[in-house]
């Protein structure tokens, strides 16, 4: 059973209502040139088959946002009892009432929107009993100079949610080291693919996520990543990934429930804190 539950008609339009009337936050996601890009909105306004949404920077200030007109993008937004997500297309950019602003984005009203619950998006650590592998590359090739030998990295899950995960990756032990990774490989705001199976029968999941935290970890072997999901939203394809997501993190929860009280795991929206992973990593 899929783990997002659609909302059609005057339910999504009741949604829309209410949170533009509360001038609620989102995040809005969309590819340039083979890139992702994340920006957060403001739900400004609903008229007829319009919805109006305002650039706005993280720290609340106004912010510009790079964005075309016939865009495809990809929304999410908290409200009530989840996170709501949907994809459409810019018809139209317009300049703010508030001349400050940072630009209004004109969006069609999306014909449905998905509903993940919220406890989906709480980090839940690895079982014990899995090993689970992760394959990570970067998602262009230009800053790879062509002597690289590596395009793919691979390091181990930690934790997991619906928009988040925490790997670690083995440090190159020395400058001649075939394995591993450089300190430097890595760096905050980059744009990664990644790849895990989470569980051995079945297919692998496949995504872009954002590095939000580079760190060694305790012993100084290996770098702590802090990995934030994008564009999942955007796509009827990346909303099955999503749904998957969403049912990895309650099959991982009802492991660790059962391995017994010593190892069960809260659900907060940080996860529990590995010994050897730094505080700092985790989101």
């Amino acid at each position: 059973m899929s783990e997002i539950v659609m909302l059609e008609g005057h339910e999504s339009q009741s949604v829309l209502q209410t949170v533009t009337g509360e001038r609620a936050p989102a995040i809005m996601s969309y590819l340039s040139k083979d890139k992702w890009h994340v920006a957060k909105v403001l739900m400004r306004e609903l008229s007829g088959d319009r919805l109006y949404v305002e650039g706005c920077h993280s720290s609340g200030k106004p912010h510009p946002v790079n964005i075309r007109v016939e865009q495809p993008v990809g929304l999410n937004f908290k409200h009530a009892y989840g996170k709501f997500v949907f994809d459409t297309t810019v018809v139209a950019l317009e300049p703010s009432p508030d001349p400050e602003a940072g630009g209004t984005i004109v969006l069609a009203v999306p014909d449905r929107i998905g509903v993940v619950q919220r406890r989906s998006y709480f980090r839940v650590n690895v079982p014990e009993s899995l090993k689970v592998k992760v394959v990570l590359w970067h998602r262009t090739s230009q800053r790879k100079s062509k002597q690289s030998a590596h395009e793919y990295f691979e390091g181990g899950l930690m934790d997991i949610s619906a928009g988040g995960a925490q790997l670690t990756l083995p440090l190159k032990a020395s400058e001649t080291d075939p394995t591993g990774v450089g300190e430097a490989e890595f760096r905050k705001g980059q744009f990664v693919g990644v790849r895990f199976t989470p569980m051995p029968y079945e297919m692998p999941l496949m995504f872009s996520a954002q590095i939000r935290n580079v760190l060694p970890t305790a012993d100084r072997t290996g770098l702590c990543l802090g990995l934030q999901i994008v564009g999942l939203e955007a796509s009827d394809e990346g909303r099955e990934v999503l749904s998957r997501l969403a049912a990895v993190v309650d099959r991982y929860y009802q492991i660790n429930q059962s391995a017994g009280p010593h190892r069960e795991v809260h659900r907060s929206p940080t996860g529990p804190n590995p010994s050897h992973i730094p505080a700092g990593a985790l989101q």
